[in-house]
């Protein structure tokens, strides 16, 4: 028995006791849960601490824009976007790249250039192949395209779509330059109003699956999900699910619940129920590999400044009090479910855990200490029992199993059958086909 797997889950279900989080709640889901946010809020200390202890993913809100990054032809600046990424890696954070090509914020020299196919194709391969070039194995996705559809389906008007006569060419285009620039990065076509199934979502569907047969490499399909509180679709789950079916991975990247302002105490319930099923939904998808909200704190949401009298979206106020919001996210994560990451190999731990194995027997003991609270976890089936500011909680976890046929032999996962990832527990083989690595939260079984 792997009695540090244990010891890893033992320590997560503490933090549901002795300190909760929105990451480790999503992380014992198998996910991700992030945030955008702003290099330049991060003097305002609470900013700063909730952003680097509640999130395990960033996202600049602008500074990886076009004209932030790229202003000029012959000039790239890197000093605001340096900024987020320096603090997210000093705080073990990962970052998400947005975005490399959208028709809005560009400066005037691309929006305005006479372009040819060939001179905006230099433009598009220099500006990707440059920034993602330049942050190689520092951030582990990309927005490669933004917001391309008009709400009927059809291109939305720009000046890549003008000048390539469509989507296809342009996208390809930016896809191929990414990949080549950073192999690892999990690369994402990005768009709103994806979450629900209309002309849109199904436009979508139909550009990722002809350009997936063709070669393109999509990994990854971003419903930016900004919602207005209590008119979530009937749909919500059945869009996300549709661009899992294109062997995608899925992410809601841009999460935020608007409401009308002052928000009354009703709404504020209602929203932290919206909150919950957006979290729910993408649990119940093993392809949704994480939810990003877009910022913290109302007091810094761009809400007000585009729809007057609206705003209260975020899970904090705007003076950091953690709204019902906060707690309808943890309820969307199941508090019993745990995650293992099964390419952990040292037993190495953190100064703030301690970890006692005896290797060796199935009845070894795995004592992990933080904070003055104890977690006590004795194999096989593991019993974990919590005390934490006078309160108990306890739970038993039977230890990872696969199944075996009549004859002995380890039963693996069925033809594209999910047989690996962090957080899983299933079979890490495959009946048919070879089991490989879509990203770090899931593996397939592929012909």
């Amino acid at each position: 028995m792997k009695v540090l797997a244990f010891a890893l889950a033992a320590a997560a279900l503490l933090e549901t006791v002795a300190g909760q989080t929105l990451k480790a709640a999503a992380n014992r889901n198998g996910k991700y849960f992030g945030a955008a946010l702003n290099e330049g809020n991060l003097n305002d200390a609470t900013y700063n601490q909730i952003g680097r202890t509640e999130f395990d993913y960033l996202t600049h809100e602008n500074s990886m824009k076009w004209e932030a990054i790229h202003p000029s032809q012959n000039t790239y600046s890197y000093t605001n976007a340096d900024r987020l990424i320096s603090f997210a890696e000093t705080n073990g954070l990962k970052i998400r790249g947005h975005t490399l090509v959208w028709h809005s914020q560009l400066p005037s020299w691309v929006a305005n250039g006479q372009w040819t196919r060939q001179t905006l194709t230099a433009a598009i391969q220099d500006h990707v192949t440059t920034i993602v070039g330049r942050y190689k194995g520092r951030i582990a996705q990309y927005d490669v395209v933004n917001e391309i559809f008009n709400e009927d389906g059809t291109a939305r008007d720009s000046v890549f779509s003008r000048t390539f006569g469509g989507l296809n060419e342009f996208v390809t285009i930016a896809f191929n330059a990414a990949r080549a620039a950073d192999p690892a990065a999990i690369l994402c076509i990005n768009d709103y109003n994806l979450d629900y199934t209309g002309a849109k979502a199904t436009a979508m569907v139909n550009l990722v699956r002809t350009l997936k047969s063709q070669g393109v490499p999509i990994d990854c399909i971003g419903s930016q999900a900004h919602l207005i509180v209590g008119q979530i679709s009937s749909t919500f789950e059945a869009a996300l699910r549709s661009f899992a079916a294109l062997n995608v991975d899925v992410a809601i990247t841009e999460l935020d619940i608007r409401t009308n302002t002052p928000a009354s105490s009703s709404a504020l319930q209602t929203q932290a129920s919206d909150y919950t099923r957006v979290t729910k939904a993408c649990v119940d998808i093993p392809r949704c590999i994480g939810i990003t909200v877009w910022g913290i704190t109302d007091k810094y949401s761009w809400i007000p400044g585009v729809f007057s009298g609206q705003g209260a979206a975020l899970p904090w106020d705007d003076n950091y009090n953690k709204k019902p919001a906060y707690n309808g996210i943890l309820a969307g994560f199941p508090a019993g479910s745990t995650t293992t990451t099964t390419t952990r190999t040292t037993t190495t731990t953190t100064t703030t855990r301690t970890t006692t194995q005896n290797p060796g027997t199935c009845g070894s003991t795995v004592t992990v200490t933080a904070s003055g609270n104890t977690v006590t976890v004795n194999g096989p089936a593991v019993t974990v029992t919590v005390t934490a500011g006078g309160n108990q909680q306890t739970t038993t976890q039977q230890p990872p199993r696969t199944t075996t046929t009549t004859n002995g032999t380890t039963q693996g996962a069925a033809l594209y059958g999910q047989c690996g990832g962090q957080g899983w527990t299933g079979p890490t083989t495959c009946r048919q086909g070879t089991c490989r690595v879509s990203n770090q939260y899931y593996s397939q079984c592929l012909p």
